[in-house]
């Protein structure tokens, strides 16, 4: 007795999107602190000190801030050409800081004080969602409930219904992993040269106003359903 062929379910492939524009969580501004000496251990004291007044002035802000780091330093001795020699005109210092800042009421204040600051420059500030923003899960979740939604009105437009879910992934999960895209950093809004001689004892200037830049959160995936076979 020969047994009759197991019919599969016919599957739907859709994909979901889902795209949340939201407030940003975290703001980040870069500090590149610079100094210059015609000894190497000169510019090495002067940059020290430099580092540490904006490191001190950043910390003041407790909480505020919520991580602050060092990407770079260096020394470079900066070379001239007389006769056949060469001979050191001078050394520059340069380190480069890295503050996260939660609480935006400061951020305008903290921003231009350090921009005040003696041979500092301020990039920034970069808006951003944190690792784990909440905004990242409501928008993967977002995703799923629109794949449902559309394989459904797939099953409707052929006179039958889902009956189950074989998978769901993110698109790219095979490569990459990727799920959910963060998009709305901001290029740089402030930088400030060095200020000039003489303005170290100047009143300390009025805070800059800075609006955040809304995030835009974007999460895609990849299910597959089995429906119910239609008649056609």
């Amino acid at each position: 007795m020969t047994a009759e062929p197991v019919i599969e379910h016919p599957r739907i492939a859709v994909r979901g999107e889902a795209h949340l524009e939201v407030d940003p969580e975290v703001a980040r501004l870069v500090l590149t602190v610079t100094a210059r000496g015609t000894d190497r251990r000169d510019a090495v004291t002067n940059l020290t000190r430099r580092n540490n007044t904006a490191l001190e002035l950043v910390k003041s802000y407790g909480d505020a801030v919520t991580h602050v780091e060092t990407g770079a330093f260096s020394i470079t001795p900066e070379l001239s050409q007389r006769g056949r020699g060469e001979r050191i005109r001078a050394y520059h210092g340069r380190v480069v800081l890295t503050a996260e800042i939660t609480d935006f009421t400061v951020l305008g204040e903290l921003t231009t004080r350090l921009a005040d600051l003696d041979h500092t420059s301020v990039n920034g500030p970069y808006w951003q969602l944190t690792t784990n923003s909440p905004a990242r899960r409501r928008a993967r979740q977002e995703a799923v409930r629109q794949a449902v939604a559309r394989a459904r009105e797939y099953a409707e437009a052929l006179g039958t219904t889902l009956t189950g879910v074989v998978d769901v992934a993110d698109v790219g999960a095979d490569n990459t992993g990727a799920g959910a895209t963060v998009r709305g950093a901001a290029p740089p809004l402030f930088g400030a040269p060095p200020p000039p001689a003489g303005a170290a004892g100047a009143a300390a200037p009025p805070a800059l106003d800075l609006e955040p830049r809304r995030q835009h959160v974007h999460a895609q995936v990849n299910a597959r359903f089995t429906m119910a076979p239609p008649t056609l």
